[in-house]
């Protein structure tokens, strides 16, 4: 089994982060490759990122379709997951869906801990177009901006903050730049913390194995 991770930005060091945190949950059982994204931004804060990564994230999959046999999205506001949906019959994973579903089969309610303030009403409205909103505690972010990992005692307050006074039981890192940080924060935390990164390698390999993909009947049907 070949599974390959679209990163939709062009950031070389959160590839790599993110392509060393997927091996060592792959540890052998299948291949795993992580792919950023060109001509996309460094980072994917606003909708017009999202969309400025879309070309680049289409010829990804083009190129690679025959190769793989499933397709993850390593961004948690799961940019351009539909049009990927429609233009390949392998299965599609985002990391922001996987990750905040499988929060909501392992708590009564969970909290996505984001990157800074300015990304939180994006998240909750991913969380109402999953129809997850019965399942969330609450959207955290540090006061002060920063940027996936570089921040980790910042990340690590947000998570405390939405334990102690959002009644969070699981967490749900709300970016795929904070790939590794889940062990050490449950472990800090006493709760589930989620990595994207892993929830979506979870379902996709799955998936594969039981020979299921995305239904072509209607809405990704595509005109391929």
């Amino acid at each position: 089994m070949k599974i390959l991770i679209l990163n939709p930005n062009s950031s070389k060091e959160m590839t790599a982060d993110i392509q060393r945190n997927a091996a060592a949950y792959a540890n052998g059982a299948f291949e795993v490759k992580t792919l950023l994204t060109p001509g996309a931004p460094e980072f994917i804060d606003y909708y017009l990122d999202q969309a400025l990564c879309a070309p680049g994230m289409i010829k990804n999959v083009y190129d690679n379709e025959a190769e793989y046999d499933a397709f993850i999205v390593a961004c948690h506001c799961d940019p351009n997951i539909d049009l990927i949906k429609e233009i390949t019959n392998k299965p599609v994973v985002g990391i922001g869906e996987a990750s905040m579903k499988m929060a909501s089969m392992l708590g009564h309610s969970f909290s996505v801990v984001s990157t800074g303030l300015h990304s939180v009403p994006n998240k909750e409205a991913v969380v109402r177009k999953y129809h997850l909103e019965g399942c969330l505690a609450s959207v955290r972010a540090p006061k002060s901006e920063g940027c996936c990992g570089s921040d980790e005692a910042l990340f690590m307050e947000a998570a405390k903050l939405a334990i102690e006074e959002d009644m969070a039981e699981v967490i749900v890192l709300g970016c795929a730049g904070m790939s590794g940080l889940d062990k050490k924060m449950s472990k800090a935390l006493g709760v589930p913390v989620l990595d994207g990164v892993v929830c979506a390698l979870i379902i996709a390999e799955g998936l594969v194995r039981a020979g299921l993909s995305t239904s072509k009947i209607r809405r990704y049907q595509g005109n391929r």
